[in-house]
């Protein structure tokens, strides 16, 4: 039987903190996913959904990006995929109802979670200027009140248009051609906050902005190297690949530093061994380096590499290195110079253990590194992702089975977005096709980014923000700033499928418009249909909902889009894409047709998503060692070594997920693996810090971040009433959950090259709080 939505925020008096788990998944996740999976959905549409979750007639997790095998079994998710589908297939409800009982300030004083478990959104809703509750309207007036607004602007890039790495390849598209159409590049997305430093890093390097692995590559490598990533909690379903890669010989190095649970045993559900014998050991080496160290790392093992090259040879792939590379001398020349105490500092590793961990490198003949948000959120985590791929250089991993890059991407499709357009700085190539395809000439100047983005709306220069799922406000740093640069817009317009902070933190009026999500039945046009999606490795598959949708009138992403664009654009013949926008709405197989005549790599697309089929895009460094660089080779890159240097008497605080969490959204109050239960307000701190430091553990204590300004002036932002908790991370190091922190995040903090928060890198004072 499901359960009605919560009526009380989390209690953080209930917290309790409990024994740090060593092994992932096993019964206790299947039984916690099921759990949660009744709460929300009860018995029977919990297992209709379940059981079609990411298989080939099926839907698409709306979880994460990791890939499918071809192969699928029976029970093809993991436990925060079951957390994920559970939320979006709630049989909870948030009608006008709802928002007449609650006024805008009463939903502004509860948490993320209570407000994330009220249910699916089912009614277009607006917030009018000065009203103190959301009340309902028709679709046609909530759509005709936003294309006014937009033909209103003084300037097309008043607008900004945000997109979450849900939303389907259809809906990008057209969503990327609305916003194109309207005058303006103003479409940040969450890759702004995540891997833009290694699309930053990867395109410069090897001249694609994405991983350079398949699924069986994965399988096949001798070596693994997975850094900064906890797959445990944020990409479980990895853990079945890297058991996999054990099995047939692989070696696997985590670099982390905080011990995560996935990365050191996995209880596969699935396999007598997980459940009955014990799992499987994964991490042959767990290397706990410190808070920004990661660059170092790399160049300590390249630095060991190139000495035993030059002293026994056969290290360095030269015939590589000579044939597909430029740059080496430079790069060598730089390591050279390198000096191993610094090294040893930067990391907390000793000379003897990073050559011991360069040793494991060199003995490889395929390795691949996979990183997430642990080395892309530093504000050197260009330079330290340029070192990932010259170490990999030097031995040829770079277009060899079992070998390359692999950044984890997080949401489903958010790949995909960037491959359909969301992206601030497109490039020529694909504008130049796009004005063929429709007929109008799209703008060039480059748009904001979600940085920018949030200046430009507090500075008073954009009126309109539009959001295409997520939580921008949750999600973005310096979340005073941010609540703020809302409240100077005219209008938000939010695109969601349930409740969340950034639909009680408005412009001077607010609209809410419901959408299907993944798992819903999508009927347009007298059919039912299907979307697109591509995972973390470049692979495209359609994704077909199969459940009731929440509400009989609800519009998806793609008939929301293309009834804007009609009415924005209309029967204008001028400087607009010219399109069939009721067709478009009405048969998605038209919008793919437009995508194969202006992307590379999806000619025939139709037939090659069909029956469950899988399509990779073309990639030059897997598929033939070619490189979209400015020589047609791949980049060897000097970097001079960056690192943190803490201040004394202070901290440096990295902001993370909790095990009930999938980025903003919040399923539940615990965080088992890392022992922590019913609450979130916690500071994982070294136990001889928190000595050393004058406080103790289990208090209770404000965090206080200090930013340096240019000026000399240091500006200071508060999180308040965390309680420490002692644990084993590098001394002077410290964790506590997004978007808690975000608070503590600067906006102007952001990393060289990408502008990605440096939400891993934050210096933090921890503060007596008297009485308590």
């Amino acid at each position: 039987m499901a359960r009605k939505a919560p009526t009380k925020d989390i209690d953080e008096s209930r917290l309790s903190v409990g024994e740090r788990k060593r092994v992932a998944v096993g019964v206790p996740a299947v039984t916690h996913a099921l759990q949660i999976s009744w709460e929300q959905m009860g018995a029977v549409r919990g297992a209709r959904a379940l059981a079609r979750v990411n298989q080939k007639d099926g839907f698409d997790c709306p979880g994460c990006a990791w890939p499918e095998t071809d192969h699928r079994h029976v029970a093809e998710f993991c436990e925060n995929g079951a957390k994920a589908v559970a939320e979006e297939a709630t049989i909870r409800r948030v009608g006008p109802a709802f928002f007449a009982e609650h006024s805008i300030e009463e939903l502004r004083s509860h948490d993320d979670w209570w407000l994330g478990q009220q249910g699916r959104l089912t009614h277009p809703m607006i917030l009018d200027e000065g009203a103190t509750h959301y009340r309902p309207l028709s679709w046609d007036d909530a759509l005709r009140e936003i294309a006014m607004e937009l033909r209103g602007l003084d300037d097309p890039d008043e607008a900004i248009f945000y997109t979450s790495g849900r939303t389907s390849n259809e809906a990008a598209f057209v969503y990327q051609l609305l916003v194109r159409g309207i005058g303006t590049n103003n479409l940040p997305d969450c890759s702004n906050m995540c891997h833009e430093s290694s699309g930053s890093a990867l395109t410069e390097t090897l001249g694609i902005g994405k991983g350079t692995v398949s699924i069986e590559d994965i399988h096949d490598a001798e070596l693994l190297i997975v850094a900064g990533q906890n797959p445990g909690t944020n990409h479980p379903r990895m853990l079945s690949a890297l058991e996999k890669a054990k099995q047939r010989g692989a070696k696997i190095i985590a670099v982390n530093p905080l011990p995560e649970a996935g990365l050191l045993r996995f209880e596969n559900p699935q396999t007598p061994r997980g459940v009955l014998l014990g799992g499987t050991p994964l991490a042959d080496r767990f290397v706990q380096i410190r808070l920004g160290g990661d660059q170092a790392l790399f160049q300590a093992i390249g630095k060991h590499l190139l000495e035993v090259d030059d002293r026994e040879g056969e290290v360095v792939d030269r015939d590589f290195v000579a044939g597909w590379t430029s740059g080496f001398d430079a790069y060598a020349a730089a390591i050279g110079a390198a000096v191993w105490a610094e090294l040893e500092t930067a990391t907390g590793l000793s000379e003897a253990e990073l050559r011991e961990i360069a040793e494991m490198v060199r003995a490889s003949g395929a390795t691949i590194v996979c990183w997430a948000m642990g080395l892309t959120q530093h504000k050197h985590s260009v330079p330290t992702l340029r070192e990932v791929v010259n170490v990999l250089l030097l031995q040829g991993s770079i277009g060899r089975a079992g070998a390359g890059v692999c950044p984890v991407r997080g949401h489903s499709n958010v790949q995909g977005d960037r491959t359909m357009g969301i992206y601030e700085k497109p490039s020529d190539a694909f504008l130049d096709a796009l004005d063929r395809e429709f007929s109008f000439a799209a703008p060039r100047r480059h748009g904001h980014d979600t940085v920018a983005a949030i200046g430009a709306m507090r500075d008073g220069r954009a009126r309109f923000f539009m959001g295409m799922g997520g939580n921008f406000v949750s999600a973005t740093p310096d979340t005073a700033v941010v609540e703020a640069a809302m409240a100077n817009l005219d209008l938000t317009v939010h695109v969601s499928t349930k409740l969340n902070r950034s639909h009680v933190v408005t412009g001077r009026r607010a609209i809410i418009l419901p959408t299907l999500g993944r798992t819903d039945r999508d009927r347009r046009g007298g059919r039912e249909q299907r979307v697109s999606v591509e995972d973390s490795m470049g692979a495209v598959h359609s994704s077909r909902g199969r459940l009731a949708p929440p509400a009989e009138d609800l519009l998806s992403e793609v008939a929301i889009v293309t009834r804007l664009c009609g009415l924005v654009f209309g029967d204008d013949r001028g400087n607009v894409p010219q399109a069939d926008w009721a067709g478009l709405e009405n048969d998605y197989a038209l919008i793919r047709t437009h995508v194969q005549n202006v992307i590379p790599g999806f000619e025939d697309y139709e037939r090659r998503i069909d029956k469950g089929r899988t399509f990779f895009l073309p990639n030059g460094p897997r598929d033939g060692r070619e490189f979209a660089t400015s020589d047609g080779l791949a980049h060897f890159t000097a970097n001079p070594l960056e690192y943190p240097r803490i201040p004394e008497g202070r901290l440096l605080l990295q902001t993370l997920r909790s095990h009930d969490q999938y980025n903003t959204t919040i399923y539940g109050k615990d965080d088992r693996y890392r022992g922590i239960h019913d609450g979130r307000r916690v500071v994982l701190v070294n136990a001889d810090d928190v000595r050393e430091l004058g406080f103790a553990d289990g208090e209770i204590v404000d965090l206080v971040s200090e930013w340096p300004r240019s000026s000399g002036e240091v500006e200071e932002r508060r999180a308040e009433r965390f309680r420490i908790v002692t644990y084993d991370t590098p001394r002077r190091n410290a964790a506590a959950y997004y978007p808690e922190t975000n608070v503590l995040v600067p906006l102007d903090s952001t990393a060289d090259v990408s502008g990605t928060p440096t939400s891993k890198g934050v210096v933090v004072r921890l503060e007596h709080r008297p009485g308590e």
